[in-house]
């Protein structure tokens, strides 16, 4: 896998905890969410509609409407309570996730096995494969 292919994969499997996230702090409408997400992790306006429809579909995100003086009413989201203990849950699930991969990042690298070190020491430097 190519390393941005491994970069967008990481963002749209964080992206719905990005959105509950965002919509923690806040109401809000679809363009603000994906403005703000295009900014934090450079996703873009078209994997974040879809995702606010399906939130919808299932239940983790409300919706109503907000009359704007500069044309039509702009539809707002909020947090269901579904979607409450979805960030709930899925925050301690991510905090979980990260510190068990900083544990492998951070861990000290292994020594080779002794017989390793003791088959090295045995070939000439010259014959080494």
């Amino acid at each position: 896998m190519a390393p941005e292919t491994i970069d967008i994969q990481l963002k749209k499997g964080v992206l719905g905890l990005c959105v509950l996230a965002l919509l923690d702090r806040g109401d809000s409408y679809a363009y603000e969410i994906a403005s703000r997400l295009s900014d934090a992790i450079n996703m873009g306006e078209g994997t974040v509609y879809p995702l606010m429809r399906r939130m919808q579909t299932d239940g983790l995100v409300e919706t109503y409407l907000v009359e704007s003086p500069s044309g039509p009413s702009r539809k707002y989201y909020r947090l269901s309570p579904a979607g409450r203990d979805a960030l709930d849950g899925q925050t301690a699930d991510w905090k979980t996730f990260t510190a068990a991969v900083d544990a492998v990042l951070d861990a000290p690298r292994d020594t080779p096995p002794k017989a390793a070190q003791t088959a090295d020491a045995l070939v000439p430097a010259g014959d080494a494969q």
